[in-house]
């Protein structure tokens, strides 16, 4: 394998050792969960999607997901929004996080971001979205990056527009998902257009979509030329993608780092990060989807998914971790 594909990527005046990118995912990408991530190789993390109107009046619990693990020494905060005011208001919130990268959220299908004209609705007004990113990147040096589909339906395919929109506003990173709004995560994403994409600008392009192991990961590099991967659903009770990847890349020997032996002593390392971060009641109540999606296709696992989400307290995980690992 050429190592070629693994390599530094600058965003802006940052320059970020690896190409490898972990996907904001609502529920999914805490700091206990980007922490894991970071252990197994990840060059890059984003925080979960975050509200800028929330964070213009000063929420608390939207503060709390701008928080670093204490292994993030980088952090891309992922905002949505609907417009340029919205920015204007949210900047000084938002720079009290000291983001690395403030990352614009144009590709979230779900209804209601996207009834208030935020997420995957930008698609249809590019021009707003230039504003949002001129807005931020007139206020702060921290590079600006968008997160886009290829358009809001196999009718209105506008990436290209989109993207010269963002560029034309001080986007300096473009990360595209190869599938429009109405498809949402269903079918096959279109690497052809990030291939397109990828050829059109300078400023470097990830891509995303259909990356469930190391091998589509190299596959989305080698066919597409982008200059990095966003993991989102793959990476899923699957941290070990990202290690497995480079490993991959470079050309390294790759050891099982995936049985179900160590995918439960990381889901226990999960669960103890999250109470570490959360405190014991909080922790064991948001994990149970999490820790779940670490037994996916494995013997047994339909038996021990439904002990964990009986699961109440540390005590019960790891009463149900040994007794599977006993067996």
């Amino acid at each position: 394998m050429n190592n070629q594909h693994f390599k530094s990527i600058n965003i802006g005046n940052v320059t970020i050792k690896g190409n490898l990118f972990l996907a904001p995912l609502a529920g999914f990408t805490d700091k206990a969960f980007r922490s894991i991530c970071i252990d197994h190789g990840a060059s890059f993390t984003y925080s979960e999607m975050v509200s800028a109107e929330a964070l213009a009046r000063k929420s608390e619990k939207t503060k709390k997901l701008t928080e670093r693990a204490e292994n993030e020494k980088l952090l891309g905060i992922q905002i949505f929004l609907p417009d340029a005011d919205t920015a204007k208001r949210a900047i000084p919130e938002l720079l009290r996080t000291n983001p690395t990268v403030i990352d614009i959220n144009c590709g979230c299908p779900v209804p209601k971001v996207v009834k208030n004209g935020a997420g995957s609705a930008l698609m249809r007004t590019p021009e707003v979205a230039k504003e949002i990113i001129k807005t931020i990147t007139g206020e702060t040096d921290i590079p600006v990056t968008v997160k886009f589909r290829t358009g809001w339906d196999l009718d209105s395919i506008n990436y290209l527009h989109f993207a010269e929109s963002a560029i034309k506003g001080g986007a300096s990173l473009l990360t595209m998902h190869g599938r429009t709004r109405s498809q949402g995560y269903s079918g096959e994403a279109d690497w052809e257009s990030i291939k397109n994409l990828k050829s059109n600008f300078d400023v470097p392009v990830v891509g995303s979509g259909n990356i469930f192991s190391a091998e589509d990961a190299v596959k989305m590099m080698e066919t597409t030329g982008v200059d990095g991967v966003l993991f989102a659903r793959g990476a899923m009770g699957n941290p070990f993608i990202f290690e497995r990847t480079k490993n991959l890349l470079l050309g390294n020997e790759s050891p099982p780092i995936d049985s179900m032996d160590i995918k439960i002593q990381t889901a226990w390392e999960h669960i103890s990060k999250a109470v570490h971060y959360k405190g014991e009641q909080t922790a064991c109540r948001e994990i149970k989807k999490q820790l779940c999606s670490y037994t996916k296709g494995e013997k047994g696992s339909a038996a021990l998914r439904n002990k964990i989400v009986r699961a109440e307290t540390l005590k019960d995980y790891k009463e149900i971790f040994e007794e599977y690992l006993s067996l």
